[in-house]
């Protein structure tokens, strides 16, 4: 079957707008029972000129453990597809971190999990998903755990949830992989992609992945919504190209900088074996002089201009 491809960001929205399937994503991200998410509204605005080029959804999430116990945290969801975004996930987690309305009674703030859909690869770390979770050490480095968790030490420091697009293949051994697989673009129609090929057999009797790709037909069928995929596609050709740009003349400026370095070089070499060619004939000058050359011998000897030798003498 043919469906929207969720990599672009209005197509992700509408996915996730559904309370059903943004439990269903995120239970199989956190590997928990998410039994509640309730969409936040951003409290921070990116100006900038990339502004689109990171979408980002908060949530807030009650978790029930394996106990039965249930408990809110806080998820911010962020995706791009350019990786020059470090900075600006950094502002949005600084931005939560002082939200008062992500604080509990005791004034202490919500444990946060921060989850990345990243469409580019995270240097050489091959998994396609990556868990980062805090630890607690002693001076000793021995892992602390007496007493944890903690909501203190909760509030203060989070954990993280890494997801490399390009490093998702088609192989489900899973179920984070089943979920993940509607955003494996190596399933991208070869004539456009802002649509998936996707074989709904591997689905069948999955009731929440069933409702996914029946979200993603719908999008995939919307004009309107293919119309915003296209603008997307405009949009990021634009930062690409002018990206690409920037990089060629920051690669320029490099080579105009290592190439003046060495012209410098070069003539701090020159200077210094001038220096040592103009010691060694006023030494010579010296020599001969003591031994009863005039100047103008000296100079007629030496092949050298008399001013020069009058300066040596």
């Amino acid at each position: 079957m043919v469906v929207a491809n969720p990599i672009y960001d209005i197509v992700f929205k509408y996915l996730m707008e559904d309370e059903r399937i943004a439990r269903t994503i995120l239970s199989a991200l956190l590997k928990k029972d998410v039994v509640a998410v309730e969409v936040r509204p951003h409290e921070y605005s990116d100006e900038t000129r990339d502004s689109l080029s990171v979408f980002r959804i908060d949530f807030g999430a009650t978790i029930r453990e394996s106990d039965g116990k249930e408990h809110l945290i806080l998820i911010e969801l962020q995706k791009t597809w350019l990786d020059t975004e470090t900075l600006r996930f950094r502002q949005y987690l600084g931005v939560h971190y002082s939200n008062p309305k992500n604080m509990l009674d005791s004034g202490r703030s919500l444990p946060m999990v921060a989850v990345y859909l990243l469409g580019h690869k995270v240097g050489d770390v091959e998994e396609p998903v990556l868990y980062v979770s805090h630890q607690s050490f002693d001076y000793n480095n021995n892992i602390v755990t007496k007493g944890l968790p903690n909501p203190f030490v909760d509030s203060l420091t989070h954990d993280s949830i890494i997801v490399q697009i390009p490093r998702l293949h088609g192989h489900i051994n899973n179920r984070l992989d089943m979920v993940l697989s509607i955003f494996d673009q190596t399933r991208r129609d070869v004539n456009d992609n802002r649509l998936l090929q996707i074989d709904d057999r591997a689905y069948a009797n999955d009731a929440d992945m069933e409702r996914i790709l029946h979200r993603l037909t719908m999008a995939a069928a919307d004009a309107d919504m293919r119309h915003k995929m296209n603008v997307e596609d405009e949009y990021f050709g634009a930062i690409e190209k002018r990206d690409t740009e920037i990089l060629m003349r920051d690669k320029q400026l490099a080579e105009q900088k290592t190439q003046l370095a060495e012209q410098k070089t070069q003539l701090a070499e020159q200077k210094t074996q001038l220096a040592e060619q103009e010691e060694m004939l006023r030494t010579t000058v010296k020599m001969l002089l003591e031994m009863g050359k005039s100047v103008e011998e000296i100079a007629e000897s030496l092949g050298k201009d008399l001013n020069t030798i009058k300066r040596l003498a």
